[in-house]
C-alpha cells in the first residue's frame, strides 16, 4: 500500500480489490457485481466458522431495547449472525443462505436480497438498521434512496459507517470496503435524503492500529481459517467483554479523528405533513 497526501484530499493506491481513493473517501472499484460476489463469498465463509450472538451482548442494546416499544415493524440489513435487533420477529435482508436459515430458525423474518434492491413496500418500516454494511456497497446513492424509502415517515435509520481516507489500511481492502467517508460528503448524502440526525458515537469494536490491521489483513489472505477462527472465537468475544458503553452527542457530532461513526437518524416528515 503507497499513501501520498494530495492538495485535493488523500488518494489511496492499492494492489487488490481496487484503484484510488479521492476526498470524497470512494476508490476506483471493480464493478458493483465484482463487489457483491467478492463480499458474499468472503462472509459466508466467515459465518460459517461461527455461532449466533444474541443482541443483548452488543453496546447498542440499550439504545436499541429504548426503540423497540415504537418500532413493531423493524427491519435489519447484513446482520450476519451478529443482529442487533432482536431476532424473533424482525425483518431481515441478508446475501449468505447460511444467516438466513440460522434467522429463520429462531423466529426472524429473513430473506435472501441486496441493500440496493430491498424487496419491501414503501414506508413499511419503524425502525431500519444497518451496521457495517454501507461502506461495502458502490452506488451509495441508490442505498440510501432505498433505506429512506421503505422507512415511515418519521421512522428511524440507525447505520455505521467508517470515516476518512486517510485511515484506510489493508484490512479496510481485506474486508471488502469500498470507501471510507469524508465528513463533509457524510453530510451531504444524510441531508440529501431527508434524514435529520439525531444523535451520533464514537462506533467500533475493531483496532485502530495501523500496524496491527496490516497483520491482520496479511493472515485473513494468507491463513484465512486459522483467522477467522482465532477471531470468532478469541478475540471476538474478548472484545464484547471489553466493549465501552456508547457515549451519545446530540445531533452529528465533530467527526475530526474519528474512525467510525454511528448515526441514528429520523427521515424527516414530508413538508404537506410537518407540524
Amino acid at each position: 500500500m503507497r499513501l501520498r497526501a494530495l492538495r485535493s484530499g488523500v488518494e489511496v493506491v492499492y494492489s487488490g480489490w481496487g484503484g484510488v481513493s479521492g476526498a470524497s473517501g470512494l476508490r476506483s472499484p471493480m464493478n458493483s457485481r465484482d463487489f457483491v460476489a467478492r463480499n458474499s463469498e468472503f462472509y459466508d465463509a466467515f459465518w460459517a466458522l461461527t455461532y449466533l450472538t444474541r443482541p443483548e451482548r452488543f453496546n447498542t442494546w440499550p439504545m436499541i431495547s429504548a426503540l423497540l416499544p415504537a418500532a413493531s415493524a423493524r427491519l435489519e440489513i447484513g446482520p450476519g449472525l451478529r443482529p442487533r435487533l432482536p431476532v424473533a420477529g424482525t425483518h431481515f435482508l441478508d446475501l449468505s443462505p447460511l444467516v438466513i436459515r440460522r434467522l429463520n430458525a429462531r423466529g426472524g423474518l429473513a430473506r435472501h436480497g441486496e441493500i440496493t434492491a430491498p424487496p419491501y413496500a414503501d414506508g413499511q418500516f419503524d425502525l431500519v438498521t444497518v451496521f457495517d454494511v454501507i461502506e461495502h456497497v458502490v452506488d451509495d446513492r441508490r442505498v440510501f434512496t432505498e433505506l429512506t424509502r421503505v422507512l415511515k415517515p418519521g421512522g428511524r435509520l440507525i447505520f455505521s459507517v467508517p470515516l476518512h481516507a486517510a485511515h484506510w489500511t489493508a484490512f479496510d481492502d481485506c474486508v471488502g470496503h469500498v470507501r471510507r467517508y469524508e465528513p463533509g460528503a457524510l453530510r451531504e448524502l444524510i441531508a440529501s435524503h431527508g434524514l435529520v440526525v439525531e444523535r451520533s458515537a464514537v462506533f467500533g469494536m475493531q483496532s485502530n492500529n495501523p500496524r496491527l490491521l496490516d497483520h491482520s489483513a496479511r493472515w485473513l489472505t494468507q491463513h484465512r481459517t486459522a483467522a477467522v477462527r482465532l477471531y470468532n472465537w478469541l478475540l471476538f468475544p474478548l472484545g464484547l467483554l471489553l466493549q465501552q458503553r456508547l457515549k451519545f452527542t446530540e445531533g452529528l457530532m465533530d467527526l475530526a479523528g474519528i474512525h467510525e461513526v454511528l448515526l441514528v437518524c429520523r427521515r424527516a416528515a414530508p413538508a404537506a405533513d410537518a407540524t
